[in-house]
């Protein structure tokens, strides 16, 4: 059996004064058509009711703080599909600075994720991939996600037709 692997990251709740740097992150991904399927930059405003959804206790928005205040990434817990029979299930959403990418923060993200899901009563988390974007796959994989669905061609980025692919993982051990 493996060990945990040691993290010098720690996380905490997102504030709102953490929005416009979340909101950095996120668009600072766009270009590179691996990650989102939004195409044009996002508002802080544009994300202020996204923001609110997140409440601590049931759908928690974290983020990842450096030495200088900056925030080196952020994970979300979203609701899947809005319906109450729905509620054990959240999506997760990993988005990392550019300058932390490959230095673990997504691997401390999703194991801290895992961990911490039963204790907001969820027992399936889900990650929407898009099907180019290898190392998240690989990430996902690594923590014994499941392709649990795989849509051919439903996202066009820039004229070209992306698989988005659904990883899935029960946390509660069945």
């Amino acid at each position: 059996m493996s060990r945990p692997a040691v993290y010098n990251f720690s996380h905490r709740i997102a504030r709102l004064d953490d929005l416009e740097q979340i909101v950095a992150i996120y668009n600072s991904t766009i270009a590179s058509r691996m990650v989102t399927a939004d195409t044009e930059e996002i508002s802080v405003e544009s994300r202020l009711n996204w923001f609110h959804d997140h409440a601590p206790e049931t759908r928690p928005l974290w983020v990842v703080e450096g030495e200088n205040g900056k925030i080196l990434g952020w994970l979300s817990f979203s609701n899947f599909y809005g319906r109450p029979a729905y509620s054990g299930t959240a999506e997760l959403s990993i988005y990392l600075h550019e300058s932390t990418r490959r230095q673990g923060l997504g691997r401390y993200l999703l194991e801290q994720a895992i961990q911490f899901a039963p204790q907001i009563k969820v027992h399936t988390l889900l990650g929407f991939i898009f099907g180019h974007n290898v190392p998240s796959m690989n990430l996902f994989a690594s923590f014994d996600f499941q392709i649990w669905a795989n849509m051919p061609r439903v996202a066009t980025l820039d004229g070209i037709e992306r698989d988005l692919i659904i990883f899935g993982k029960r946390v509660d051990g069945t």
